[in-house]
């Protein structure tokens, strides 16, 4: 007889994974599906990172264990970038630690630091993997509300307000994801203060900084943040590399061990070849982000386009790789995104699938080409 954990009677399957097998299932049927909805870059790396791969593999040691931590040139790049991008200056044998994605960050941090019924502030809207991360450890999801008033930042005082006791975490994601608000420092220093006061730690989720954004900016840009904050950072959208599990987390000595531990029994090291090949992107210079820019600009106005045949409502001054879009007359996000792939073939997600704060937006991805997105605005017109 087969025999389940108690915590997977607290877990759904991820959206996307449902949805997209129906979506695949339309498409082999012979309708013509165009998908909007998924953070997928379609664009290539640099050739010089693919070249960088190619050519680990001729060194002896590329099929061997790697280290837990990542190889030195790997962490100095990471620190160069970080000094580069950011203007911050980290200590690269201490004070990062490279990770198999992000999304391993957040189960590792959440198994490093909470303990069955600690309590966790979880952003609604948010990332979903914030909630399933807590839920894995069997700790206690705490819901707070993202204000479309306040540029999608929380009320900071209803965040003073809720029960904080046995609060060990917070996470946060700026520039946000899905609404597209950028890193505002007086919000965050806010934010910062609040935490450091009730002694919670503060997580920034970080991987869309470089996308449409003139001004990168990280929670350690926040004064007196660095030693209660921890950040997380991803190659997967800023250099087209998604399916190559490439990410980082940045914070201070002591927070940095708690989270090796961890790592270190998971699993055994990133594949030497793909270590290489960050280094060579880490390493790009601003003509490859401009490049990359000029795309998703274009993008971003057919998309915009869409968007007001549509009628969705779309804020102004969002960066990313995503559009956020309200929906009129107050419809469910969820119907909306089925009636739109029913009729015209267009697969966007439904902001309900943040949370609640979501259940009146759609979010629209800006990972295909333009080709497709002229389609899609042929379709509805």
């Amino acid at each position: 007889m087969e025999q389940f954990s108690d915590r997977l009677k607290n877990l759904k399957e991820y959206y996307f994974s449902i949805k997209l097998k129906e979506v695949n299932k339309l498409i082999k049927s012979g309708q013509n599906i165009i998908n909007m909805a998924i953070g997928n870059p379609d664009i290539s790396p640099h050739n010089n990172v693919e070249m960088a791969l190619s050519d680990s593999l001729k060194n002896d040691k590329s099929h061997m264990y790697q280290s837990y931590q990542g190889i030195p040139q790997l962490r100095s790049s990471i620190a160069k970038y970080y000094e580069r991008k950011y203007k911050i200056y980290l200590e690269k044998n201490s004070e990062i630690l490279p990770l198999m994605g992000s999304k391993e960050g957040i189960i590792h941090i959440s198994l490093a630091f909470l303990n069955k019924g600690d309590r966790v502030l979880i952003p609604n809207p948010g990332y979903p993997t914030y909630l399933s991360a807590s839920k894995i450890v069997e700790a206690e999801p705490v819901f707070y509300d993202l204000e479309e008033n306040n540029n999608w930042y929380p009320d900071i005082e209803k965040l003073k307000s809720l029960n904080l006791k046995g609060i060990k975490i917070m996470w946060i994601n700026y520039p946000n994801m899905p609404t597209g608000s950028n890193f505002d420092e007086q919000k965050l220093s806010q934010i910062v203060e609040f935490t450091k006061a009730q002694n919670i730690i503060l997580i920034n989720d970080n991987p869309y900084s470089v996308i449409l954004n003139d001004s990168p900016k990280s929670i350690f840009n926040i004064r007196n943040s660095f030693d209660s904050c921890l950040e997380l950072n991803s190659l997967s959208k800023s250099h087209n590399i998604p399916g190559w599990r490439v990410g980082m987390v940045v914070g201070s000595r002591h927070m940095i061990n708690k989270i090796l531990k961890i790592k270190s029994n998971m699993d055994s090291g990133m594949f030497y070849g793909i270590q290489m090949g960050a280094i060579e992107a880490l390493n790009l210079s601003d003509t490859w982000f401009n490049s990359l820019n000029k795309h998703y600009k274009e993008r971003k106005r057919l998309v915009l386009k869409l968007c007001e045949i549509l009628n969705l409502k779309v804020q102004s001054g969002s960066v990313g790789m995503f559009v956020w879009a309200k929906i009129p007359d107050k419809q469910n996000s969820y119907d909306y995104v089925e009636n739109l792939l029913s009729k015209h073939k267009i697969f966007i997600t439904p902001g309900i699938i943040f949370g609640s704060q979501g259940k009146s937006h759609v979010r629209i991805s800006l990972c295909l080409n333009e080709k497709k997105i002229k389609e899609a605005i042929n379709r509805l017109k």
